[in-house]
């Protein structure tokens, strides 16, 4: 298991190190992981990628990202973890 920051350049040379993922637990800020993390973490195959977003508009348009590169969402939730508040935290499940 292998935990931290990650931008696209950082996740090349993880995934060069580290080999293949069997599933990918994805926590991005509120801008989301963006279309070049998307990308390559689609490209390595996980069987699943476990996305929680606390901002559904980024959420989306990362998961047309992995729909682009094979994977579609199997399974999506959402959680009022802030009540009285507009934030909607998602966990979608991602899978090729």
């Amino acid at each position: 298991m292998w935990q931290g920051d990650v931008d696209a350049e950082g996740l090349t040379g993880l995934l060069e190190e580290l080999g293949v993922p069997d599933v990918v637990v994805l926590d991005p800020p509120r801008a989301g992981a963006g279309p070049a993390v998307s990308r390559l973490l689609a490209g390595t195959g996980a069987r699943a990628v476990v996305y929680v977003a606390c901002d559904p508009a980024a959420l989306a348009r990362d998961v047309a990202a992995f729909g682009e590169a094979g994977y579609r969402l199997g399974a999506i939730r959402g959680f009022d973890a802030f009540p009285m508040t507009h934030h909607v935290e998602c966990v979608a499940l991602l899978v090729p």
